[in-house]
């Protein structure tokens, strides 16, 4: 089961993390201006958002298990559409798919974690190395789509029979699913049983401090994240005047940088307290933006220009991977670790909710600003929600002092594991 869960992530890493692939390619094949190609995004993040919020809290009655073939299936049948009616309509609509099918996934894969594991270090272990296989696919995935791109003419349609490997994989893997084995009945006690006390749920944990200040914190990041993440290939292309293809696979260097960071992470931890990393990382993000980018200005076209004698900044940018690297896992395993196992589905919920929302912004302001300026000014923009989250991160940090100090009953947590509280200290050893 664990690696069904792992491969599920893989999957739809590739699916969802393709979106700035896709966007580059969109605007050389169907000819669009870059606003409208980044309606992808949103395509994929509202309906994320949406569904989330609609479906958190009856996914245990549907089943965690058959949730998740239910979101692959809804996937790989509209990866199946894509090279059979190649347009930008049936690509909006492989987006749409993709973001139920995840939201469906991501809340159930999150709230397995919680029935496979029975204390915090082991939630915190398994969540990172779910977390670390979503990069691994974002890896692949980069590589994956520059195959199927003609670097001669990069119009070409052929990128679309991409989909037809990333549909076999949906299948494989469910597959996997139907013959894996997973004890949901510590989740079936949820008194969610209808739309309005599913909302009364989320309601209840959107009040909590704690869990607000979590949900700003996730959504600042993720909109930094994003807006790195589906701009880059676009930016090497048009900013650093690399080919399509060489543009995609040299911004694989971010997903890489953020698995290493992750795994690099787990070690720092153990002798950094989380507060301190995180704030550095961030520190760090920020420095790296404003060093670098200067380096990216006046760039001249040139025709021999590959993987290995790429313009500097086109290896130094995505280096900013290894700083945003531990902030999600170490927020989202503390949050969800700190509820009962009944209550990780709605709580997963809305931080898939927060994430999407975070997501499509931040895509969305980059692409106009991209329009409007350049991509150099569009990632400068990116120090505006830096700051926002060393601000986020520091009301965080008092509420988890306060927990500390007052106990959980006194923000209105829940002790699950046998602890007493969520100090700080506890983090190193779990994250």
């Amino acid at each position: 089961m664990i690696l069904a869960l792992a491969l599920i992530y893989v999957v739809f890493a590739i699916l969802l993390n393709s979106v700035g692939t896709v966007i580059l390619q969109s605007i050389a094949t169907f000819g669009v201006d870059k606003p409208h190609a980044s309606m992808l995004e949103q395509f994929k993040d509202l309906t994320i958002a949406v569904a989330s919020f609609l479906i958190a809290s009856f996914l245990p009655m549907l089943g965690y298990r058959r949730a998740m073939i239910f979101g692959l299936a809804i996937a790989g049948c509209a990866c199946v559409l894509m090279p059979l009616y190649p347009s930008f309509g049936t690509t909006e609509f492989l987006f749409m798919c993709v973001g139920i099918g995840f939201a469906l996934v991501k809340v159930s894969v999150y709230s397995s974690i919680g029935l496979l594991t029975n204390d915090q270090i082991e939630h915190s272990r398994l969540t990172n190395t779910i977390e670390g296989m979503f990069m691994m696919g974002v890896l692949a995935g980069n590589w994956l789509f520059s195959t199927y791109v003609d670097p001669v003419n990069p119009a070409n349609p052929s990128w679309f029979n991409v989909y037809w490997v990333l549909g076999g994989l949906c299948t494989v893997v469910i597959a996997l699913l139907a013959t894996s084995q997973l004890d949901e009945s510590e989740a079936q006690s949820s008194e969610a049983s209808s739309f309005a006390s599913s909302l009364k749920e989320m309601r209840g944990l959107f009040l909590r401090p704690l869990i607000y200040v979590f949900l700003i914190s996730a959504f600042l990041y993720v909109l930094i994240e994003q807006s790195f993440s589906t701009w880059l290939p676009t930016f090497n292309n048009e900013i650093l005047k690399l080919p399509n293809t060489v543009s995609i696979q040299l911004a694989s260097i971010l997903a890489a940088a953020t698995a290493v960071g992750r795994i690099a992470a787990g070690q720092i931890l153990r002798r950094v307290r989380w507060s301190v990393l995180l704030n550095v990382c961030v520190v760090g993000m920020g420095l790296v933006v404003v060093v670098v980018l200067p380096m990216a200005r006046d760039v001249g076209v040139r025709p021999d220009a590959g993987l290995l004698n790429a313009p500097a900044a086109a290896y130094l940018i995505p280096l900013i991977g290894l700083l945003m690297a531990p902030i999600y896992p170490v927020i989202i395993s503390v949050a969800l670790s700190s509820l009962p196992k009944t209550q990780h589905a709605a709580m997963t919920g809305l931080i898939v909710v927060f994430s999407a929302l975070g997501g499509t912004l931040g895509s969305r302001i980059t692409a106009i600003v991209f329009s409007a300026f350049d991509g150099i000014h569009a990632f400068y923009f990116s120090l505006v929600p830096m700051t926002l989250v060393l601000i986020a991160l520091f009301f965080f940090k008092r509420e988890i002092d306060r927990a500390a100090v007052s106990g959980p009953a006194a923000i209105g947590l829940v002790p699950v594991y046998n602890s007493s509280s969520l100090p700080e200290k506890a983090l190193p050893e779990s994250a």
